[in-house]
């Protein structure tokens, strides 16, 4: 951070810095905002730029990298964050107790991969971020008691390329295959994008299909929150201000002659879903096809898991076509259209990849029969 225009403040016994404005320290003409949400009224130093151009290019920053750059092709350097505090912490203590700093609103920093771009483009506007990356207790990948144990420093790379994760819970190397690009998954963690509450994310959905649970700790003690009530809406998950996501817990693979599946469709390989879905499915004893279920991507405000079990039980394991399965996701869904895509169309994508999900999960089911 740069030392022109800092004021320094204690926040749980951590130096935060805190520039007086980015129109300042870069030396940037601007005016003070009297008004708005990050007004000085509410304590918050917040400068609007005076170029009526560029104020044109932030408003259609959002969605369109083009629109960052002027026409001679040079970023015109508007997409950044706002003014803010910035504390790295060596235990969780003492980032539980930044958290709890009150009148700041903090955010918590672990890959940056989805907090990074919405701070630059104001989407989200801190306070304060509290880095957790030095807190290496959190880092950790582990399968106890039927429960695989993702801690919150642990990326996606570590969970995919962890044996004993995939061995208990096949369908998490299966979804996170699809989260993004390797480099984003190198950085990003799984903890993260399942508080992040992305409804078109792959991890949630993964959650809330397992009946998961996400663990949290604030300065008052921790708590679980069941994956059925963690997701409220859009972007919006159950974590209150001042907790700390530390670990999210997948249940194993309970059934022997169950198996996983998970797709999706997207406009490139590692964009957000049109459509995803990941399945789990079970046989009976006679080999037919005891029962199933589905989470969706895409599909609503917030990860929706459907219970296929009236479509599919008694079929044969070997099927190959699931009509009524896929008949019952386009009925139960009326997902809002988009930039992205049509009612009708998203619609679509559900039951044919209801069904292209659940023909991956059964023959995982048979093998383990087998």
């Amino acid at each position: 951070m740069s030392e022109h225009g800092q004021r320094a403040r204690r926040t749980g016994g951590l130096q935060v810095e805190r520039a007086a404005s980015h129109a300042e320290a870069f030396g940037r003409p601007g005016r003070r905002a009297e008004n708005g949400p990050q007004s000085a009224a509410r304590g918050r130093c917040a400068y609007h730029i005076s170029n009526h151009g560029a104020q044109d290019h932030f408003r259609h920053a959002v969605g369109s990298v083009p629109s960052r750059y002027g026409r001679n092709g040079r970023a015109t350097g508007l997409v950044k964050p706002r003014s803010l505090g910035y504390v790295r912490p060596e235990t969780v203590a003492e980032a539980l107790a930044a958290l709890a700093a009150p009148d700041l609103e903090a955010k918590v920093l672990a890959g940056g991969q989805s907090l990074v771009p919405l701070m630059s483009m104001r989407l989200a506007a801190p306070d304060l971020v509290v880095d957790i990356n030095r807190l290496a207790e959190l880092s950790y990948v582990q399968v106890t008691d039927g429960q695989v144990r993702v801690g919150a420093l642990a990326r996606h790379a570590e969970v995919l390329g962890s044996p004993a994760a995939a061995a208990a819970q096949p369908l998490l190397r299966k979804a996170l295959r699809f989260v993004a690009h390797p480099a984003i998954r190198n950085r990003g963690t799984t903890v993260g994008s399942i508080v992040h509450a992305d409804p078109a994310g792959e991890m949630p959905a993964v959650l809330a299909l397992l009946s998961g649970t996400v663990r949290v700790a604030s300065a008052a003690g921790e708590r679980s929150i069941p994956a059925g009530e963690f997701f409220l809406g859009p972007l919006e998950s159950a974590v209150q201000p001042g907790e700390l996501a530390t670990e999210v817990q997948f249940p194993a693979l309970a059934r022997q002659a169950a198996g996983t599946g998970f797709t999706e469709i997207s406009r490139r390989r590692g964009d957000y879903a049109v459509c995803g879905v990941a399945a789990i499915a079970w046989l009976h004893t006679d080999g037919r096809i005891g029962g199933a279920k589905a989470a969706y991507l895409s599909m609503g405000p917030r990860p929706a898991v459907l219970d296929l079990t009236e479509a599919v039980e008694g079929a044969a394991a070997d099927s190959r076509s699931f009509p009524a399965a896929a008949a019952l996701a386009r009925d139960r869904f009326k997902p809002a259209p988009d930039i992205h895509a049509t009612q009708s169309y998203r619609r679509q994508l559900a039951g044919v990849l209801t069904e292209r999900a659940l023909t991956e999960a059964l023959a995982e089911a048979r093998e383990a029969v087998n």
